[in-house]
């Protein structure tokens, strides 16, 4: 008799240890991802820059439809600040800044900011985003961020400082 209380008080236990274990082995871990998001009545083209332990890297190009979003980088971030550079396809307007890159018309992969003529590539300037060094950060561009694109000469003129300025910077960390 005493067997089958038993028996009772630990059917429950093991059933409910059994759904415990169950649910922790179905959970799906936190996405840790760069995210854009295009809040914009236009289509844009995407490029992104950021520094990972095989030094700089840009890429391009995502096209994002109107009111949507897109991963760019998948995984947990692993830089505190990340380049952005977009263009509206159907306006003519940009999203840029004062970070220099290489980027190129057509899809890229570029290793390194330095000497971006002289390789190839265009130089363009993206304007930084500092995610605070959190594991994922979502970027949304609107209307209200974006400046006319000027007409551009196929191969981008640069500025030369007047004598005891410095030039212009690059990304953080790249002096």
């Amino acid at each position: 008799m005493r067997l089958i209380r038993m028996a009772r008080l630990i059917q429950p236990c093991f059933l409910a240890t059994v759904l415990v274990l169950a649910l922790i082995g179905s959970a799906k871990p936190a996405h840790a991802d760069f995210r854009l998001c295009n809040q914009t009545p236009s289509r844009v083209g995407i490029a992104i820059g950021y520094k990972d332990k095989d030094g700089w890297t840009t890429e391009g190009w995502w096209n994002l439809p109107t009111r949507t979003c897109e991963t760019l980088l998948r995984g947990a971030l692993v830089a505190r600040y990340y380049y952005v550079y977009a263009v509206d396809y159907d306006r003519g307007g940009e999203w840029s800044g004062q970070a220099y890159m290489c980027t190129r018309d057509k899809e890229f992969t570029v290793r390194g900011t330095e000497d971006c003529l002289a390789r190839g590539y265009d130089r363009t300037g993206f304007f930084e985003v500092d995610t605070g060094q959190q594991q994922s950060w979502t970027v949304t561009l609107t209307e209200a961020g974006e400046t006319p694109r000027t007409n551009r000469p196929a191969v981008p003129l640069l500025p030369v400082p007047p004598a005891g300025a410095t030039p212009q910077q690059g990304p953080r960390g790249l002096q």
